[in-house]
């Protein structure tokens, strides 16, 4: 493969990279190289909907980085989970599925993201999915036709779940229907990208079908290392494939879908990036493009645990039998507490009246488990359930920087945890609205007893240093190379291009201007559906060539 042409290069078959992947290679007339760290998604407990806790700190499966100690967090070294396979992190993230709301693109625009407004990516998100829901009287049906399956597991779905619904209607928030589309408040049945009991990662929905055809090579466990380039236009790659360097060609463009993590790592490594901090490092800078690797946004979610007098999933999951029972059940079915994912009820709040949208998001699953420091999940043995709540849109930004020229260190994550006050504001409102549904009848009636925090701890403070002590991240980083409408406040503009070079773009969540207000695997494979159409548009006017030899 060493000097090998293609017209296109991805690095990164996760989320973005096999969606896009697809879409460059339909037509035929592209050869599309996709190249991966990771290897095989094909393991039980990938396509296993439950196998999420298994495969939370598998290393095999996973970069298992940590951010660095987060002074807002008492010092602590947060870990943060990363799809190392293919399929990426959507081979082992929780499948909720959740577009996002209106506001959070719209928003994007207003950040100079040009063409991302909803109504914009609305029929994009439409295109891809396949949605498998039930009428009002209970039968299924199927809402459009695209490649990525979209489940309404609701009749599965533990029955203690129902519990949260009511707790909700008890607050006074209004039912969703169809959480994924969401719009406004509302909370509701998780849906989750579960096709006929196995999860539909990035890879089953995009990558399948597009693996046959001749015009793809996939290659794993190959880490890219570098960025190739002739002036200002980028030529190619190097990787390492198992113990051989390799360089490959791209006859188009280079396309990095590596993740808001490795994606700005490998810019940096590449020469583009503050020049400053490359030269620290003894890289020569090919680009001074200060915005790389900054404008890093998370969410930050705090869970509270309770044990109850009610049966819950951990009566199932966390006594042999049961669970016997239940693998024997989903081998024989594919259904059942194994076929479903543990994020089952939960929805988008507004804290107050005062709040013009919805500023919360909340996760109810009827499962209390906990996770280790080394990010190993431990799981309750008796009864009970767990309330978790996250600010939609925190404004606090962090950064991925190097560690060294050295492309096989893990780079610097600095999450910058509750850097404004609107961030420890908007913890403060997670507490309160956990509380708040945790007092509602229908919960308060099962509670035995709230076993994380200690059910001492009442006062506010108390609970803010609980908070600290303990909030994390639910794995949702983005925005290390966004979009926006120049090179002094971006990395790219908003056709995914990075300012000043040729033949390069980004496609993945790091081009987030801003996180979006919920799980962030939707919208990125949106934005990969996009970014396809955009690319072969380009190709086709010439608008591509033409500023590629300008670049040059």
């Amino acid at each position: 493969m060493d000097g090998s042409i293609f017209d296109y290069i991805i690095v990164g078959a996760g989320s973005a990279g096999c969606a896009l992947a697809e879409g460059l290679t339909r037509d035929g007339r592209n050869s599309v190289l996709l190249i991966e760290a990771g290897g095989s998604d094909r393991k039980f407990w990938i396509k296993v909907p439950i196998g999420y806790g298994v495969n939370f700190a598998n290393p095999r499966l996973n970069w298992g980085y940590h951010a660095e100690p987060d002074p807002a967090l008492n010092g602590r070294e947060v870990y943060w989970p990363r799809g190392r396979v293919i399929g990426g992190s959507s081979s082992i993230n929780a499948m909720a599925y959740v577009r996002g709301l209106p506001q959070d693109f719209d928003d994007w625009v207003s950040q100079g993201a040009e063409g991302w407004s909803w109504e914009a990516v609305r029929p994009a998100f439409e295109r891809m999915e396949r949605h498998l829901e039930r009428d009002a009287e209970g039968r299924p049906r199927q809402r459009w036709d695209g490649p990525l399956w979209v489940s309404d597991l609701s009749d599965q779905m533990n029955p203690f779940s129902r519990r949260f619904l009511a707790a909700a209607g008890e607050c006074g928030w209004a039912q969703c229907e169809d959480l994924s589309a969401a719009t406004a408040e509302g909370v509701g049945y998780y849906r989750s990208t579960v096709r006929n009991g196995l999860r539909c990662s990035s890879a089953d929905a995009f990558l399948a079908p597009a693996r046959r055809r001749a015009n793809l090579k996939v290659v794993s466990q190959a880490v890219v290392e570098r960025i190739t380039f002739a002036g200002r236009r980028a030529t190619g790659v190097t990787l390492r494939l198992r113990d051989v360097r390799l360089t490959v060609r791209a006859g188009r463009e280079v396309i990095l879908s590596a993740g808001a993590v490795n994606s700005p790592k490998l810019l940096q490594l590449s020469g583009i990036g503050p020049a400053e901090l490359l030269k620290s490092y003894g890289i020569a800078p090919r680009h001074d493009l200060g915005e790389v690797g900054r404008g890093l946004q998370d969410h930050l979610a705090i869970s509270h645990l309770f044990r109850a007098t009610a049966p819950t999933l951990n009566n199932v999951l966390g006594r042999m039998a049961p669970r016997l029972w239940a693998g024997m059940r989903y081998l024989s079915t594919r259904r059942g507490p194994l076929g479903v994912p543990v994020n089952q009820v939960g929805g988008f709040l507004r804290s107050d009246p005062g709040q013009p949208v919805p500023d919360l998001q909340i996760y109810c699953n009827p499962l209390s488990y906990w996770s280790s420091p080394a990010g190993r999940p431990v799981l309750d043995r008796e009864p009970g359930f767990l309330l978790s709540a996250q600010l939609c849109r925190p404004d606090s930004r962090g950064e991925i920087v190097l560690r060294s020229a050295n492309p096989e260190d893990a780079p610097v994550i600095r999450a910058n945890s509750l850097a404004t006050e609107h961030d420890r504001d908007g913890a403060r409102r997670c507490l309160r609205i956990i509380d708040r549904l945790a007092a509602a009848p229908s919960l308060a009636g099962v509670v035995r007893e709230r076993l994380v925090p200690e059910p001492a701890m009442t006062d506010p403070e108390e609970l803010m240093n609980d908070y600290r002590a303990r909030a994390s991240t639910v794995f949702h980083p983005t925005s290390t190379c966004r979009m926006g409408s120049g090179p002094g406040t971006s990395v790219l503009d908003p056709r995914l291009r990075v300012h000043g070079i040729g033949g390069l773009r980004v496609v993945d969540s790091s081009a987030f201007p801003s996180v979006t207000s919920g799980n962030t695997n939707a919208p990125t494979m949106m934005l990969a559906t996009r970014a396809a159409e955009m690319i072969l548009e380009d190709a086709a006017t010439g608008r591509q060539e033409r500023e590629l030899a300008h670049a040059t």
